[in-house]
């Protein structure tokens, strides 16, 4: 018997659906959750795929693990609860290619690429739809970048640990980034609020 999750990693919790698939056959559900939990701890703070393989007849079972979508393991990497709600003009986070090569990696075997290139495009094409860049820049210029070759030696070494200078930059590039992306909202909150004083001002009639 397989019983498919979606779990928290190292915090899954009892719910209806895990007590109603292994509550007939008396499996003890506190711990089947115990032993998932052990095994997505390193994962904690993402949400991650995990199989039960259960024996009915000696109650015994063994839990498989998955590896976390894409979005999931970038968000721990760069420490960002979620992507941006639009892409084009707000940015969540500023990635080195180190991160990016590191991520790849990670998700090498669950990507089905044919090379560690194309898993670290598959990376950055993520990073397209959840609004972070990479290197200072839009994540689609540095598809077309590992596409002419600029990162062959980053990837082909392996290489995935970023400097603290790097980092330091990146770090102060993307404060400047969220500065200027505040400015905007904040003007174009201004702008909507002057709009709906000035429609409001119009609906209401003048009086003698």
């Amino acid at each position: 018997m397989q019983v498919k999750l979606l779990v928290d990693g190292g915090n899954m919790k009892p719910g209806p659906t895990l007590s109603q698939k292994l509550g007939p056959i008396g499996i003890p559900i506190n711990s089947v959750i115990q032993k998932i939990n052990e095994a997505t701890k390193s994962f904690e703070g993402i949400q991650v795929p995990v199989e039960l393989n259960i024996e009915p007849s000696t109650k015994e079972f063994d839990v498989k693990v998955f590896s976390p979508p894409a979005s999931g393991l970038i968000k721990k990497e760069l420490g960002i609860e979620k992507g941006s709600g639009a892409q084009k003009k707000i940015k969540v986070a500023n990635a080195s290619i180190e991160q990016i090569i590191s991520l790849a990696q990670a998700k090498m075997q669950n990507l089905l690429c044919k090379d560690i290139k194309s898993a670290v495009k598959t990376i950055v094409g993520t990073c397209t739809s959840l609004g972070i860049l990479i290197e200072n820049k839009p994540a689609t210029e540095i598809e077309k970048e590992i596409d002419d070759g600029k990162y062959d030696k980053e990837i082909n070494q392996g290489k995935t640990e970023t400097s603290p200078e790097k980092k330091k930059q990146l770090d102060e590039y993307f404060s400047k980034i969220m500065k200027e992306q505040e400015r905007i909202l904040q003007q174009e909150k201004a702008a909507k609020e002057s709009s709906e004083t000035k429609a409001e001002a119009e609906k209401t009639p003048a009086k003698k």
